[in-house]
């Protein structure tokens, strides 16, 4: 139980973001003055509920998460360091369980495949479970960080995520010409990604030298059963889209949060087709980043989901008098998600 506790202060989370709506700037910028509204009666939320607390989860125990590009240069190369040596950690599942497991970063990635398609809670255990590897066994200080795609929607290669410098989170995949979409069989649908910007191997930052070994699962070629456990091991491809990056401006977010009154309403929002979730996948793209099944085998996911989770948490206390206890249950393509 003390475990959960302090996972669940981890999980706090106090920071700025930025938002608007499609049609000018100053539409954007009133977006994103709504937005911080919202945050700050997040953080006076939290400090308010954990002031009443003499033990678990208390104020002293508290930490913040911070967006990639608000981290100092070397706290994003702590980050960096701790996912990489991670990478080169041994596996230690068995391969008769998972066929494609290496090292201890891909015991970690398999919890979205095998969980798969209950919705959401399978990249939050995934996020759970990286911070506290990083901790634990990769000596890593300091928070998870996320990815607030509004700050970039207009040109993310240049944002610090995509930048390729040392303290990214590494390049675009190299532009291969004449290449069709990829048809896939994930994300509530099949449906044809557009090939993009990119679409080759990352070819400058931390994870240049990185080998994905899990998947794919819902695009060929399919190796072995297709599940996503089978070993395939191969560069890791990027196909940053400007496209699926419209639909991040911050007005979406303004939606989302001030759009939805249920939890239900809010979770059909948040993975329609080209939606918040989706569309943070998408703009990445690429081998793992397409795939639904195997996508956290590039390690931008975890920042993304950082971002829905915080929006998540966001919405949670912008309707708390009726978010507390509400279970809805949105329907999957194989059953239902609590």
């Amino acid at each position: 139980m003390r475990s959960l506790i302090r996972l669940i202060c981890l999980l706090c989370i106090c920071a700025l973001v930025v938002h608007g709506h499609p049609h000018t700037n100053d539409t954007q910028v009133a977006a994103s003055k709504q937005i911080k509204k919202w945050q700050h009666q997040y953080n006076k939320y939290i400090f308010k509920t954990l002031a009443k607390r003499s033990s678990g989860c208390t104020i002293e125990k508290l930490q913040f998460r911070r967006e990639w590009s608000s981290l100092s240069p070397e706290s994003r190369i702590e980050y960096t360091n701790a996912v990489q040596y991670l990478q080169r950690k041994p596996n230690l599942i068995s391969n008769t369980r998972v066929p494609g497991a290496r090292n201890r970063f891909d015991n970690i990635n398999i919890i979205s495949p095998i969980l798969q398609p209950t919705g959401y809670i399978p990249p939050l255990a995934s996020l759970l479970h990286l911070l506290i590897l990083l901790r634990t066994e990769c000596g890593y200080t300091g928070p998870q960080p996320y990815w607030d795609w509004t700050l970039s929607y207009k040109e993310p290669r240049q944002s610090k995520i995509f930048d390729g410098s040392v303290d990214s989170m590494g390049s675009n995949g190299a532009f291969v010409p004449g290449r069709n979409g990829t048809y896939t069989t994930a994300w509530r649908g099949n449906r044809t990604i557009p090939a993009a910007t990119g679409g080759g191997c990352v070819t400058s930052g931390p994870f240049m030298n990185y080998t994905v070994n899990l998947g794919s699962a819902s695009f060929e070629p399919r190796v072995a059963l297709g599940t996503g456990l089978d070993y395939n091991p191969r560069c890791l491809k990027r196909d940053v889209s400007l496209d699926f990056a419209n639909n991040l401006k911050p007005t979406d977010v303004v939606d989302l949060i001030g759009g939805n009154s249920n939890f239900e309403a809010f979770t059909k929002f948040f993975e329609t087709s080209n939606g918040l979730h989706a569309s943070g996948h998408f703009i990445i793209g690429g081998d793992p980043g397409n795939d639904g099944f195997a996508s956290a085998g590039d390690p931008i996911f975890y920042l993304h989901h950082g971002q829905l989770d915080r929006l998540w948490t966001i919405w949670q206390v912008s309707h708390v008098r009726i978010s507390t206890g509400q279970h809805g249950r949105p329907t999957t393509r194989i059953g239902t998600a609590s």
